[in-house]
């Protein structure tokens, strides 16, 4: 990003790129952190109150979905971190020494990484939440979670798995304003 001759229109075009970094990297930093705290929170919440002897949770199905909700996480916390990064860049191109601005190649290749970061943490996380959702249908449609003769209490549907899905959801959408936060990014800082 740094140039050669800093000619005053080159210079308003890298402030200008600078604020759209800053910009946008906080506001996809906040998104992807409330969101991914939230789901951190459910998920955790899922996880201790599944333990319990004859829960209704105790699915081994909804228990590699919710696995793969917590590497959707972990992924969104490498997310998060480059969204905070972002910050750093732009603070960096707004230096009045040119030659403390990173380049335009480093600047690009951390956004690419944040593309794939985020595009990976969505697939991993929209698989767990067919792992889930998949599991929920199945316990609702058997055919002991319709008649109550045989009353199983591994048939319930508990709000507890509701609140997994919302907390997969959540976590879709922080890996979502990662990926719209870094393709903006990228897309300015290639524009002529």
């Amino acid at each position: 990003m740094s140039q050669n001759s800093e000619s005053p229109s080159s210079s308003a075009n890298i402030r200008a790129i600078a604020q759209t970094f800053r910009l946008i990297g906080w506001i996809s930093f906040w998104i992807q952190l409330v969101l991914g705290v939230v789901s951190s929170i459910i998920v955790l919440l899922f996880a201790v109150f599944s333990q319990r002897a004859g829960s209704p949770s105790n699915n081994p199905g909804t228990g590699f979905g919710v696995f793969l909700a917590v590497c959707g996480l972990i992924v969104l916390g490498a997310g998060i971190y480059l969204a905070f990064r972002y910050t750093r860049i732009g603070r960096a191109l707004d230096s009045s020494n040119p030659s403390n601005r990173p380049r335009k190649s480093e600047t690009v290749q951390i956004l690419r990484l944040g593309l794939w970061i985020n595009l990976i943490g969505t697939v991993v996380t929209l698989l767990g939440a067919q792992a889930i959702v998949g599991t929920l249908v199945a316990r609702s449609i058997s055919p002991q979670a319709i008649t109550t003769q045989f009353f199983d209490p591994t048939r319930i549907i508990s709000g507890l798995d509701m609140l997994v899905v919302q907390a997969n959801t959540n976590t879709v959408s922080a890996h979502f304003a990662g990926l719209v936060g870094s393709l903006w990014l990228l897309n300015r800082i290639n524009r002529p």
